[in-house]
């Protein structure tokens, strides 16, 4: 009953310019990805009202070469049927999915993937999540399935897949000595139904208010002027 989330939310994604402005220009070419690390599975990704973290991890992607010139885009999204991990529901639900990952493997012989350091992130957060990824994944095929066998052999379906993922995250160091907060806690959100990103913009640098309206509204002699209402 309240897994559909019905408010527009503002999402920053971290890329290269060249990125950016693609989506400004043709923003139906939403490109999603398929990193088997994806924290939250595959999908687009966006920092919940975040464009600083966004611009940090754009930054730390140019340190390492991996885009020419960082930027960012905005996006107003809505984030529809959520599987939520703030949600203990949706927490609950992968324990399953899980245990049957785990049996299809071992019967297969197949390792299971684990979440795994990265030789450039300070502190050991576990940051290539590819155990997360891979049940995630398996969760999002499993409803998949469901929904297209009810649909072939009923007509309709019970269960409908997830337009969108979103998690909370405790990463890097703490805050100040003796802190539970952390310096790069975040709130993610993978969107998977390109539906449910409404449009994109550029975000605008924030200006000196005050100096602004001095310069746009104020008198030929330099006073702001007041405009009383009775």
């Amino acid at each position: 009953m309240y897994d559909v989330r019905p408010n527009l939310i503002i999402g920053f994604h971290g890329c290269d310019e060249t990125v950016s402005n693609a989506l400004l220009n043709d923003p139906d070419k939403v490109k999603i990805s398929k990193q088997p690390y994806d924290w939250l599975g595959n999908g687009m990704y966006f920092w919940e009202n975040n464009y600083e973290r966004a611009l940090s991890w754009a930054n730390d992607k140019k340190k390492r070469s991996q885009i020419d010139k960082p930027a960012v885009i905005g996006a107003v999204i809505n984030l529809g049927y959520c599987c939520d991990f703030l949600d203990s529901k949706h927490i609950r639900i992968l324990e399953p999915h899980y245990s049957s990952m785990v049996n299809l493997n071992k019967n297969s012989g197949t390792a299971l993937p684990r979440n795994k350091d990265s030789s450039h992130d300070l502190y050991k957060d576990k940051v290539l999540r590819e155990l997360d990824c891979s049940v995630i994944e398996f969760m999002h095929r499993g409803i998949y399935h469901n929904v297209q066998a009810d649909i072939d052999s009923k007509g309709y379906a019970t269960e409908q897949p997830f337009d969108s993922v979103r998690g909370v995250f405790m990463e890097g160091g703490p805050a100040f000595e003796g802190s539970g907060i952390f310096e790069k806690n975040h709130i993610q959100i993978c969107i998977r139904n390109p539906n449910c990103i409404k449009g994109f913009f550029r975000p605008r640098q924030k200006v000196d208010y005050m100096q602004w309206y001095l310069e746009n509204f104020s008198t030929k002699t330099g006073s702001a002027s007041v405009t009383q209402v009775a």
